[in-house]
């Protein structure tokens, strides 16, 4: 015995829900990443780099060709110090 077409039409509608669902996601994540892939498996080095763009652009995917730093720059530093009771 055949499985009843009215069978299938559920399948159809879960399927497409998650090709719907998994276009949706992609496209958020590259509309908020600015055009770009999404970046993954960052480290720290990748995060202390994502702020230092932010810091030079504004945005954290921008990046800067400029070989001066702009006003300010040099002292807004990043370095976090360490706190010891010695």
């Amino acid at each position: 015995m055949g499985v009843p077409f009215e069978a299938l039409i559920p399948y159809g509608i879960i399927i497409g829900m998650f090709g719907v669902t998994g276009i949706g996601l992609g496209a958020v994540k590259t509309l908020s990443n600015e055009g770009k892939r999404a970046r993954w498996n960052r480290d720290l080095w990748d995060r202390q780099m994502m702020e230092r763009d932010y810091r030079l652009t504004g945005t954290k995917r921008g990046q800067s060709t400029n070989v001066v730093a702009p006003n300010g720059f040099e002292v807004s530093n990043p370095w976090k110090l360490e706190k010891r009771i010695y």
